[in-house]
């Protein structure tokens, strides 16, 4: 029975306070929400700020610090941050808290894309803050930027002179292939985490078909040197999750990818989230990893080597 190792991604920079009112938003619920994860299964807690007052996506290093103390003091997961932020934010925005942190583990978007949102405007009739509709309409005019030259900063300022290792998020196949490329010039050493990004409008679709495909493709471009994981937004979650379960593969749950628990039902927490995928990966014959057993698969340098 081989180990699968569950990231839940607590609150992201996607979704908005209108959209549920169970995101979190301050410090204490990002904590607590993360906590609640973290008993439930999660080994990997993928965490983004917020400001507690409106509810937006912050790159604060002070909103990061209001909550990053508490979940290390809590509980053993890994504390991966983000680099990606919000697509609106500056590179050096998104590295602040990061930087400041040194953190075990960080994501990193392999390339730049589309990152469109604006659909989900036309299903929220309430607003609870005057950001939220020009945020998400304004994705129809949104590039996402991460150029070559933003990946290699990311991989010298965490990576080499932090000591992270990454979660490297591929929206699409030339993501891999993005990658691959640094891994020839030696700015990245296996083993490769790579999240499989599926449904987000401007990358690869929620196809059974597409994850297939990645698989193979990951498989012909670095061999034995990778782990794969799938996170898939919306409604596309668990039927995703489940097949990347069933492939040998890793699974990504949250309230930053998705805000429901089943068709038509808001998740109440992100803890909620894990202890569904944690039930039906069991039942498929998998064992939940600890985060001491996710810490020694991806060769972390441990959270003492942190500044948190």
């Amino acid at each position: 029975m081989s180990g699968i190792l569950i990231t839940c991604a607590v609150t992201g920079s996607i979704h908005t306070p209108s959209m549920s009112p169970y995101l979190p938003v301050t410090a204490d619920e990002i904590a607590g929400q993360a906590l609640g994860a973290a008993e439930a299964g999660a080994a990997v807690l993928h965490l983004h700020a917020r400001d507690p007052r409106t509810g937006r996506p912050s790159a604060d290093p002070d909103h990061f610090m209001a909550f990053l103390p508490r979940i290390r003091a809590g509980c053993d997961a890994v504390l991966n941050l983000s680099t990606g932020g919000s697509a609106i934010m500056s590179l050096d925005e998104r590295l602040a808290a990061p930087r400041l942190a040194a953190p075990e583990m960080a994501s990193l978007n392999m390339g730049s894309m589309n990152f469109a949102l604006y659909p989900a405007a036309e299903r929220i009739e309430t607003w609870r803050h005057d950001w939220e509709k020009p945020f998400l309409e304004g994705t129809d005019d949104l590039v996402f930027k991460n150029t070559p030259r933003d990946i290699a900063r990311i991989l010298a300022d965490l990576g080499q002179e932090r000591g992270a290792r990454f979660e490297f998020e591929c929206y699409d196949l030339g993501h891999l292939y993005m990658l691959r490329h640094f891994a020839d010039r030696g700015l990245v050493r296996p083993p490769y985490f790579i999240q499989f990004v599926f449904g987000v409008l401007g990358g690869m679709g929620p196809d059974p078909e597409n994850l297939t495909h990645m698989v193979r493709m990951a498989d012909k471009l670095f061999g034995h040197d990778f782990e794969f994981s799938v996170l898939a937004a919306g409604r596309h979650q668990m039927p995703l999750v489940t097949m990347a379960a069933s492939m040998g593969g890793h699974v990504r749950v949250g309230l930053e990818d998705s805000l429901t628990i089943a068709r038509g039902q808001l998740a109440e927490s992100n803890a909620q989230q894990v202890a569904k995928v944690r039930r039906i990966v069991e039942e498929l014959g998998r064992r939940v990893m600890t985060p001491d057993e996710a810490r020694e698969m991806l060769g972390l340098k441990g959270a003492d080597a942190t500044a948190i």
